[in-house]
């Protein structure tokens, strides 16, 4: 019997203790204060996966807060990555954090069940993950064992 999905998460949390956690951030919009990325929480970034000691998130945007400053674009994807760093200063990061925005929570109940929700899924029942777009999936048990080292051995 495979441990499930529920069990890999909870013990890669309780490995996890004690290192670095990455910001999470959600868009707000305001007449008053305009565009901005504001902190909803913190999680640890487990590449694909992000970690909170409660939920596990599917990441989409990465991104770290800075100034714009006054820079000449020769590409509009730069302006706009410029545009969305400031957002994030402006919401209340710290200079050189790093946000993830756009993220959504994993059913990992479903998983368990034996259904799939964003990069977990259970495949001929074991818990696995897709750990890239065009990826297949692998073992999460392996994944987590080495994204949780990775981590652990950066802090």
């Amino acid at each position: 019997m495979h441990p499930t999905a529920s069990d890999l998460l909870t013990r890669a949390v309780d490995d996890l203790a004690g290192s670095p956690k990455e910001g999470l951030g959600e868009e707000r919009d305001s007449r008053w204060r305009g565009k901005r990325i504001v902190r909803v929480g913190e999680a640890w970034h487990l590449g694909v996966l992000l970690l909170t000691d409660t939920h596990a998130l599917a990441t989409a945007e990465v991104l770290r807060a800075a100034d714009p400053g006054r820079r000449g674009y020769t590409a509009e994807s730069a302006r706009e990555r410029a545009e969305r760093r400031a957002e994030a200063l402006k919401g209340g990061f710290d200079e050189g954090e790093v946000v993830h925005v756009g993220w959504s929570v994993i059913d990992v109940d479903a998983v368990d069940a034996g259904g799939a929700s964003g990069p977990l899924a259970l495949v001929d029942g074991i818990p696995s993950v897709r750990w890239s777009a065009a990826g297949g999936f692998m073992p999460l048990e392996a994944y987590l064992r080495e994204r949780v080292e990775l981590l652990r051995g950066a802090s």
